[in-house]
């Protein structure tokens, strides 16, 4: 059995972990602990890229416990990224192997409104203006933005799910990588 450490609590990512986890490795044990992305709230561009590798490496690097090292350790930040003059929120998936090796993964991306971009652009959370959109309390640990916009027809977990399945490529295929 492997063992798969996420930086996060939140119950979306760990669940997406241990699913995207389980289709390779068969039984995995995932277990999330708060880790710091490092990075602003709300990231922009690369900066989601640097947020979802930060919360992996202080997995990876601060672990003095023995009994908390891992064979895996995934950082997953959401952000938003502007594309052909369009503004898209993205999930970013680091993860880090045990020897150090790395691969990136991502979510599919999802078109946002300009009302939305435009409080995200001032340093809002998403999570927070999908809050006040809704009417609803912690909609990030529920179905998230996406839920909401897909209304149902995709949550936040199946999210990333695939952007976690891509970010193994590397550790699926490490003669081409590695």
């Amino acid at each position: 059995m492997i063992k798969v450490l996420v930086g996060s609590r939140n119950p979306v990512k760990i669940e997406a972990v241990r699913e995207s986890f389980v289709k390779y490795f068969g039984e995995v044990e995932v277990k999330g602990i708060a880790a710091d992305s490092g990075v602003n709230p709300q990231p922009v561009n690369e900066e989601t890229f640097k947020g979802a590798k930060n919360r992996a490496l202080f997995l990876k690097n601060n672990n003095g416990d023995k009994s908390a090292r891992a064979d895996f350790y995934v950082g997953i930040e959401g952000g938003i990224a502007q594309l052909y003059n369009k503004w898209f929120a993205l999930g970013i998936m680091c993860v880090i192997d045990k020897e150090g090796k790395i691969g990136y993964g991502t979510s599919p991306l999802f078109e946002l409104p300009g009302s939305v971009t435009e409080e995200l652009l001032n340093g809002t959370e998403l999570g927070d203006v999908m809050d006040r959109l809704t009417g609803e309390g912690n909609t990030k640990q529920k179905g998230g933005a996406v839920g909401f916009f897909t209304r149902g027809v995709m949550d936040r977990k199946e999210l990333y799910v695939h952007g976690l399945i891509t970010a193994l490529i590397p550790f699926l295929n490490k003669e081409l990588f590695f």
